[in-house]
């Protein structure tokens, strides 16, 4: 096929841009663009655009536009993001890595400013702050001035990125979520650049290493979740590869009941197309009930599709787009897009007659309210049936795990009278006798004679946090709405309830204030604490002390988590709450009042007005048109414009943090934050030899649905883990620990927590946490000194794995750590996208059992040991021979499939990795 020339020049607004217009190969008679998705487009675009003969050719422009035509074959292209989106707990070990590249080019002789961003970056800090102060005005400055205090050798590395390396810019601490800047700032929809003497436009596109990047799919904006290692290699100028995916197309009709939010729409589509297994497919929304969607609607439910499996979850550009682009200030580009995308054929009209891979119909008049819990935030509960599945899962038997298996973890016996023990206002506390269901009484000396009986399901902790909940005003005004109706009748939220207000952005704040709903929420306890993911991503703080004792003197009792956020896997919220459910801000306010989560809100009510009348959750409850009122009246252009005029200036911490420029970075060996990687220790441009794994040991066996929380933990460090331990040998007191996702630029701590969630279960022991038998000792030990025994004796390690292996946040520590505790490959009946794409970036193979194998149908226990055999020549998708010797001498043989998908994997698992192979091209 001859391709014509589609590159023409647009006029907008007086200005000419040069643009590729893929609507020309239609007008040619080449393609029928209109068949394709919205998203294929676009990918079309970025190929024509970057169209050069070498790393795109014509044949790239082919396959796409023969989407959805090459039956089972899989087909790879080249796709050049326009841009790269960071959070600092990812970005700082990216700017870690390419401070040791330039390292590693100095002692090749090189260029050290050779390693630098060749696509513009943007690094949000958000992940850092925690909810250590809350319930006050105060709240805010002093959580910003302690994440200072924690993080200032992390902030001075960033800063020092932002004067060191071009196209590398930082939103300081305190700005908000960087999905949410991204939605309210920095996605230009269309973009635009000068080269020579032309303008080029066209579509904005991104990487981002957080899987909620797709949040801003919302926007009509391309752009998705990737590893670390692999967003560094964008950045450093090498093409992202993919696989041209299939696209399942949503068709959203119908609208939804009154009473039904945002959350509760995503909860449901999510259980829908968790189902239909999207996993590494694209999905796109279509249909007459998009247009019942606002933008921030569609915002809530494309950032949660990691949750749902997909790769992203595509809104395309229409009048909702050019509204809310208007409305967050951005006047300057709306003609812009507009123009563009009517004239390329990006601009939903709603008539389209595309063909997808296959198409779902989703009726939203049959969303109800529902939350997500109580460990997955795929597992969908109507609002009616929390009670009753709570009191089914915990208070059956309050011994039993989560997964069902009892655990000696929480078999202490809750003893009698708890004696006094005066700290902080909450304290005294005593255990009532019970058969089945453990309840202890909590006393507040901040309040003389106010005390609470707690059983199993007493709330720990209300958050408003995460963007999942707070890129919508309509939950957020909906939130303040139902905090003035129950102070109006005189409602308070439980002393023991830790409660906490982090929003997604400032904007939230003056929204919130201009509709004189912040005093009500304030009333509550839900005072601003911050403004970044802290509960949803693990930096919840520490308990209120009346809880934190209950806790200690009651082993047995189960107190829960309520979040507006998009994460609730174990151990990730607050390690002692062991459940944990998402919802709407909204629900957040009221199982906040209620102070428990096994109520029944329509025949129990939350509490008593000032006339002893019962009030129920619907006597609080706002209605619909109340809620558009306010967010039409309050939620204000100068707002944003105000909010992000500075946005990367940052407050007066940040301004005056010294550092100071240069080439390369200055390591101080004796920093527990900042350390200079091993990844490029004795690195030559020779390739490694590739053999077979003979004679490895299980290092971990383990179940279904095992998250990046358990392979890399975020949130607190536990003293008696080698993480916590090694923090003590250098004489870091317990107080200062700081989080995992903190010292994520210190490979000594992150290796040592890797496989360090005190909830993960490997079956060769039966103690929960980071535990496991060192063979063939069988000596029960901490995963990191058993892995530091096995490579003092040279012992190769893989590591068996059950379905969707890998699933959560894109963490390339979970990677990366697992490459540096010597595990060579891991074995697995599925994985999650991203966790597989870091694996093969370490250098770590990926393996799937043949059909319906496991371990478990294999007879096999973990005792063995494994040779994988036919590494030396593979080719994507390659079965690979591996044999099992067990004790007894007998051997048990079976096929496992190599989940290097593609030349582009086989390359990066030969040189070691992804980093080792871009450096290799540098120097080269």
């Amino acid at each position: 096929m001859t391709l014509p020339e589609c590159r023409k020049v647009l006029n907008i607004n007086g200005d000419s841009f040069t643009i590729c217009n893929i609507s020309t190969l239609e007008q040619k008679s080449v393609a029928d663009i209109q068949r394709l998705p919205f998203s294929i487009r676009i990918l079309l675009e970025n190929l024509l655009r970057n169209l050069d003969g070498d790393i795109v050719n014509e044949n790239d422009v082919v396959n796409v536009l023969n989407w959805g035509r090459h039956g089972e074959d899989s087909v790879m292209i080249p796709f050049h993001p326009a841009r790269v989106l960071m959070q600092d707990f990812t970005g700082v070990p990216a700017v870690v890595d390419l401070a040791a590249m330039r390292d590693a080019v100095v002692d090749a002789g090189g260029d050290p400013e050779k390693i630098n961003p060749l696509v513009p970056v943007d690094l949000v800090v958000d992940h850092s702050v925690q909810v250590d102060y809350q319930g006050s005005k105060d709240a805010p400055f002093l959580n910003v001035k302690k994440e200072y205090e924690r993080n200032m050798e992390r902030y001075s590395l960033l800063k020092w990125a932002q004067k060191s390396f071009d196209n590398f810019r930082v939103v300081p601490p305190g700005s908000g979520i960087c999905h949410q800047v991204n939605l309210e700032y920095l996605a230009q929809v269309v973009t635009s650049q000068t080269r020579g003497d032309a303008k080029i436009a066209f579509p904005d596109t991104l990487v981002g290493t957080d899987s909620h990047t797709t949040m801003i799919n919302a926007l009509g904006v391309l752009g998705w979740g990737v590893g670390g290692i692999e967003a560094e290699a964008v950045m450093l100028g090498q093409p992202y590869f993919m696989t041209l995916p299939d696209v399942i197309g949503v068709y959203l009709e119908g609208e939804v009941a009154p009473g039904v939010t945002a959350t509760d729409i995503v909860l449901h589509i999510t259980h829908i197309l968790r189902k239909e297994n999207v996993v590494e497919k694209f999905v796109e929304f279509t249909g007459p009930g998009m247009k019942n969607l606002s933008l921030t609607d569609r915002a809530t439910i494309s950032n949660m599709s990691p949750e749902y499996g997909a790769t992203m979850g595509f809104f395309p550009v229409d009048e909702k787009t050019i509204e809310y682009l208007s409305r967050t200030g951005r006047d300057n580009i709306t003609k812009r897009v507009e123009t563009y995308c009517r004239e390329c054929s990006l601009f939903a009209r709603g008539d389209e007659s595309i063909e997808f891979t296959k198409t779902v119909r989703v009726d939203l008049s049959h969303v109800r309210s529902a939350v997500a819990g109580p460990y997955r935030p795929q597992d969908r509960i109507f609002l009616e049936d929390v009670k009753g599945t709570f009191v089914n899962e915990f208070n059956s038997n309050p011994k039993q795990q989560q997964n069902g298996a009892t655990s000696d973890h929480y078999t202490d016996n809750c003893g009698a009278k708890a004696d006094s023990v005066g700290e902080k206002g909450c304290s005294s506390l005593s255990i009532a006798d019970s058969l089945n269901i453990p309840s202890v009484i909590v006393r507040d000396h901040s309040n003389e004679g106010r005390e609470k009986t707690i059983k199993n399901g007493a709330v720990a902790i209300a958050a408003i946090t995460s963007c999942t909940n707070t890129s919508n005003p309509n939950v957020m005004i909906g939130a303040g709405l139902v905090a003035k109706m129950a102070c109006e009748k005189g409602l308070e939220v439980p002393f023991f309830v830790k409660t906490s207000l982090s929003p997604g952005s400032k904007v939230v704040v003056d929204y919130l204030e201009d509709a004189a709903l912040m005093p009500f929420l304030e009333k509550l306890g839900f005072h601003t604490a911050g403004f970044g993911c802290m509960t949803c991503i693990g930096n919840s703080g520490p308990l209120l002390p009346c809880m934190d004792e209950a806790l200690e003197k009651c082993k047995d009792l189960v107190v829960a988590s309520v979040l507006s956020g998009n994460r609730n896997f174990e151990a990730r919220v607050h390690q002692k709450t062991r459940a944990n459910y998402l919802m709407s801000p909204m629900l957040v306010v009221a199982y906040a009042l209620a102070g428990r989560v096994d109520i029944d809100f329509e025949s129990e009510p939350l509490g008593s007005d000032s006339n002893g009348k019962p009030v129920f959750l619907a006597d609080i409850w706002p209605s619909n048109s109340d809620i558009d009122n306010l967010v039409e009246q309050h939620v204000k252009q100068s707002f944003f414009t105000s909010q992000y005029e500075e946005v990367f200036s940052g407050d007066k911490l940040w301004k005056e943090l010294q550092v100071t420029e240069s080439k390369t970075f200055s390591w101080d060996k004796n920093s527990l934050y900042i350390r200079r990687p091993p990844f490029f220790e004795g690195f030559t441009m020779d390739l490694p030899p590739l053999s077979d794994i003979n004679n490895a040991r299980p290092l971990l066996v383990l179940g279904d649905s095992i998250t990046t929380d358990h392979i890399s933990p975020a949130g607190a460090i536990p003293e008696n883990y080698p993480a916590g331990q090694y923090l003590k040998a250098n004489g870091v007191t317990v107080e200062s620990f700081n989080s995992y996702g903190s010292r994520r630029g210190n490979h000594e701590v992150m290796m040592r927590g890797t496989f360090g969630n005190i909830r993960i279960k490997n079956t060769l022991v039966a103690k929960q946490g980071s535990y496991t038998l060192k063979l063939p000792e069988k000596k029960q030990t901490f995963v990191f000194d058993a892995a530091m025994a096995y490579a003092d004796e040279k012992v190769p390690l893989i590591i068996a794995g059950g379905k969707e292996y890998g699933t959560g946040s894109s963490r390339d520590w979970a990677a990366k750590g697992t490459s540096l505790l010597g595990v060579r490959a891991v074995i697995a009946r599925s994985f999650e996208r991203i966790h597989r794409s870091n694996l093969v970036g370490m250098g770590v193979l990926p393996l799937v059992f043949k059909q319906e194998q496991s371990f478990e149908s294999l007879g096999l226990t973990g005792m063995e040991t494994f040779s994988i055999i036919g590494l030396s020549g593979m080719e994507p998708g390659s079965t690979l021979t591996v044999t099992a010797e067990k004790e007894d001498g007998t051997k048990v043989e079976f096929g496992v499939i190599s989940r290097l998908d593609n030349n582009v994997d086989i390359s990066y698992f030969v040189n070691g990795g992804i980093l080792s192979c871009v450096l290799r091209q540098i120097i080269a």
